[in-house]
């Protein structure tokens, strides 16, 4: 199955016999909450999943979104109306990388039937709607670890005898700025490949063929391992990790990413333009 559904497959699933379970998820990176532009309006029957509160933990020493109890998770879920065999469309404002992290937490969850709305809201040409659901209780319950992650030993690792990339921007993966965390820079051995090249103008990810070949062109070879990903805290890496998906590829998550590495003094920082 595609990681990915169009807002035409979408709609029209949503008229059928088993319509999926509709997850907003709109979030960003030090914005304003989600919840108000939900209530503006939404995809029908789509229910609000709140980023910050269901689909992480709180803030620690694993980052600014470490993964999420299970129990909070599968009972967000539920409440949401996801079943073990419910299809399940996310979205988001756009971006895509919020919807990007609910998809890959439902998917190192358990759940086998899970897609992005590509494009996020925008590509949506239907109504929206003001009207708040309230479905009936799903019964999806996770099962934790049915997608493989890194942890900080794992990822460096992986720079150093495998392929780690880096989904930040450029700018913070040479350390010329560091708005959020503690230090500047990047794993030593990473290499920088920011997420928003994994989309055209529209929002929309490349076709398979591209991403494949974007990846391809930074050191991503067919039947390895897989390809390690990280980011700030663990959100835009699974946007990474979907485009890989998307490119044929294995992409492996390091959840605590550049928020958890760069908190320990004792980890190595490199800086600059990435490794030869």
């Amino acid at each position: 199955m595609k990681p990915i559904i169009t807002a035409s497959a979408c709609a029209s699933e949503s008229a059928g016999p088993r319509p999926p379970v509709l997850l907003d998820v709109r979030w960003r990176l030090g914005g304003p909450h989600g919840r108000a532009d939900y209530e503006a309006g939404h995809l029908p029957g789509a229910v609000f999943v709140d980023l910050d509160q269901d689909l992480a933990s709180p803030a620690g020493g694993g980052g600014r979104h470490p993964l999420p109890d299970p129990e909070v998770f599968g009972a967000a879920m539920r409440r949401a109306g996801v079943g073990q065999d419910t299809p399940v469309v996310v979205y988001d404002g756009g971006q895509g990388w919020a919807a990007a992290r609910a998809w890959w937490l439902l998917r190192w969850a358990g759940h086998r039937d899970v897609r992005v709305l590509d494009g996020g809201l925008a590509a949506w040409a239907g109504d929206l709607s003001t009207d708040v659901p309230h479905p009936a209780e799903g019964d999806f319950r996770p099962k934790p670890g049915a997608l493989p992650t890194l942890d900080a030993d794992s990822a460096a690792a992986f720079a150093r005898s495998g392929l780690l990339l880096d989904a930040r921007a450029a700018e913070r993966y040479r350390g010329d700025v560091e708005p959020i965390d503690r230090v500047g820079g990047h794993i030593p051995g990473a290499v920088s490949a920011p997420t928003d090249e994994n989309t055209g103008a529209d929002g929309r990810y490349l076709p398979a063929e591209q991403l494949a070949a974007r990846f391809a062109g930074l050191g991503a070879k067919a039947g390895a391992e897989g390809v390690g990903v990280y980011c700030g805290s663990g959100v835009s890496g699974a946007h990474q990790v979907l485009a890989l998906e998307i490119a044929g590829l294995t992409g492996i998550l390091y959840p605590g990413s550049w928020s958890e590495w760069s908190a320990d003094p004792s980890r190595p920082v490199a800086t600059g333009p990435e490794p030869q």
